[in-house]
């Protein structure tokens, strides 16, 4: 079911290891610039699973790797991220709403239809 993948795997600003991922949902809660939600999976225990929907979207501010309990969630580092030729995005207003919509979505992927 899962990915391990505790170094990027190529010019990803975050990644996931779904192994380690319980799915509560606490990095969708910490995102500043929703990237990150909730998917059904009814493999998971809880029923869920988390899903990057936008990582054009990320800033790089680390949020959901620092806040994860179970060592799931990565953030590449700026410097390596750079050589691939990618860039963390700015925080912009769209990213912001999104990330409000998912948040009132109860954490849910507004792609899903959930």
């Amino acid at each position: 079911m899962g990915t391990f993948q505790t170094v990027n795997p190529g010019d990803q600003p975050v990644w996931i290891n779904t192994d380690n991922c319980k799915a509560c949902d606490i990095c969708v809660s910490v995102c500043p610039a929703g990237v990150l939600s909730m998917v059904y999976e009814n493999t998971s225990t809880l029923g869920a699973m988390i899903s990057i929907d936008h990582p054009e979207s990320c800033i790089g501010c680390n949020d959901c790797e620092l806040n994860c309990p179970d060592f799931a969630i990565f953030v590449a580092d700026r410097k390596e991220l750079k050589a691939a030729g990618v860039s963390f995005s700015k925080l912009t207003d769209e990213a912001k709403a999104r990330q409000e919509a998912i948040v009132a979505n109860n954490y849910m992927s507004l792609q899903q239809g959930a």
